[in-house]
């Protein structure tokens, strides 16, 4: 199973959001994505090192968005 790495910043208080989208794929998938605290604004997951979905100046992907990113990367 490719690694699924969350790096969310922690001054922001994005943890909560990140926790929510690691039970979204470990429900759906069954992956333990591992949660990475970071600074700056940033809120991405990263599937095998390469970035699936990220905030951007839109807001946060939603975790539908999320979820079928990940998948392809899965796959």
């Amino acid at each position: 199973m490719k690694p699924v790495v969350i790096t969310y910043c922690k001054p922001c208080g994005y943890l909560k959001r990140a926790q929510s989208t690691a039970t979204a794929l470990n429900d759906k998938f069954g992956v333990e994505a591992e949660l990475v605290p970071g600074k700056g604004g940033i809120f991405q997951i990263a599937v095998d090192g390469e970035i699936v979905a990220k905030r951007t100046s839109g807001g946060f992907p939603k975790d539908e968005e999320v979820l079928q990113a990940v998948q392809r990367a899965l796959a």
